[in-house]
């Protein structure tokens, strides 16, 4: 299931990005006392009551101000009430109800996405300079000072407790999501592995606007497919409103995803854009496949766009790399197979004995790191979870274990065992932190 998204509005200059930046813990949004300084949605993840979701940040709307930005402004707002499962409508409890206000919560009464009324810039948490705002007709005021954070966690209880439910129905089948930048042929993908157009293709960028999951069978196997919109650098999108909710969408598609299909152009050197994408996965821990697409036989040798992607992918060595054509066809039998593959290395499960067998040998091949005259004694090992696979090493200190002695033992590990195509995690415990 992935996150719930909450879109905080309001017009300018109430404090929604003070909100934003203390709810996120971080200084994302740019605060300042001048009017519309942010125009351009931010978001971040956030934690409350136990709730993961995304918070979204958008600029100031006054309906009636002929700021050359506000049309942009309103368009973001507008993509907000369509994509929101909350929204947050953040008022000044100093300044009173204004005429912009009034339009902003007549635009709101219209949604049927919940509200939570947030009346911010009570120092003195006065609730009854809130009593006002319930002529707004959006339910209950509730009083805020985001700058003392005072109130703050009762706005944040109040939207956890409208998020939709933890039981909504499962999806069985592995879900892959497609990502990569725009034009690379990722609905072409789609519309060859379900044999029939499924999703607009165009050579126009950026044609995908919405995350598509769509469900078929292969080899009498249950997978969902998930075409996203394309992931531009963040320059491009920052100023156009349509493309921050599509990179937005992919982000969350990528978290929802089991395995993401990261698909590359073999007809064009790998950009730096290419290579973050890749970095969002491999941050995401999800097993991957790198699509290597519209490749031709006679363009260059696999063996040299390979050493390509080892340089520029050194952050995920563990990458599996297929190459194919959605325009012919050529190679698509491979990508299934592949996601098949890295699915099973994810949830591949090692036992205790082979892990510390593994563990023992690369003791005596390379001995832990030592600091100060201490020296880091390994005991043992065990595996926590999968998807990813997850291993904790316990040991007399782990502040002792540096970036790589941790790489040593992964290597090592993937050595012994098939991992490919997918991240592994390993947490050293110390006696330190028992």
């Amino acid at each position: 299931m992935s996150k719930p998204i909450v879109a905080v509005v309001g017009r300018a200059n109430v404090g929604k990005s003070t909100f934003f930046n203390r709810v996120c813990g971080k200084r994302l949004s740019i605060v300042d006392d001048a009017p519309g300084v942010t125009r351009d949605r931010l978001y971040a993840d956030a934690t409350w009551g136990g709730r993961d979701f995304t918070l979204v940040d958008t600029g100031g709307v006054e309906l009636s101000n002929e700021d050359v930005f506000q049309k942009e402004i309103l368009e973001q707002v507008e993509l907000a009430l369509e994509n929101a499962s909350v929204i947050i409508f953040v008022v000044d409890g100093k300044t009173g109800i204004t005429k912009s206000d009034e339009d902003v919560a007549k635009m709101l009464r219209k949604t049927k996405i919940p509200v939570v009324l947030a009346v911010n810039k009570l120092d003195n948490f006065d609730k009854s300079q809130t009593y006002e705002f319930y002529s707004l007709g959006l339910g209950e005021p509730l009083a805020m000072s985001s700058t003392q954070g005072k109130g703050v966690g009762d706005v944040l209880d109040k939207v956890v407790s409208l998020f939709p439910s933890y039981e909504s129905e499962e999806v069985e089948g592995i879900k892959i999501c497609i990502v990569g930048r725009p034009n690379v042929g990722k609905s072409s993908l789609v519309n060859r592995l379900l044999g029939k157009k499924r999703v607009v293709v165009s050579d126009v960028e950026g044609t995908t606007r919405d995350s598509v999951k769509v469900p078929f069978r292969c080899n009498k196997k249950q997978y969902y497919l998930i075409d996203t919109a394309g992931l531009r650098r963040q320059r491009a999108f920052e100023k156009q409103s349509v493309e921050g909710w599509s990179v937005l969408r992919s982000m969350s598609a990528i978290e929802e995803s089991d395995v993401a299909l990261i698909v590359f152009e073999g007809n064009s050197a790998l950009s730096e854009q290419d290579v973050r994408i890749a970095g969002y996965v491999h941050e995401a821990k999800k097993p991957s496949v790198i699509v290597v697409n519209k490749w031709d036989e006679n363009m260059s040798s696999k063996d040299e766009y390979l050493k390509m992607l080892k340089e520029k992918l050194s952050f995920m060595s563990y990458f599996k790399a297929v190459f194919v054509s959605a325009l012919t066809g050529s190679g698509l039998s491979l990508i299934m197979q592949t996601v098949d593959e890295v699915f099973e290395n994810a949830s591949r499960r090692i036992t205790t004995g082979v892990l510390n067998d593994f563990l023992q040998d690369a003791i005596l091949n390379f001995e832990p790191p030592s600091k100060n005259g201490k020296k880091c004694k390994i005991f043992y090992a065990t595996q926590g979870s999968t998807n990813p696979p997850k291993f904790v090493v316990f040991c007399n200190d782990s502040r002792l274990i540096n970036f790589s002695y941790e790489r040593y033992l992964e290597n090592r590990l993937r050595e012994r065992v098939d991992f490919s195509g997918t991240p592994i995690e390993l947490t050293f415990k110390g006696k330190e932190e028992e």
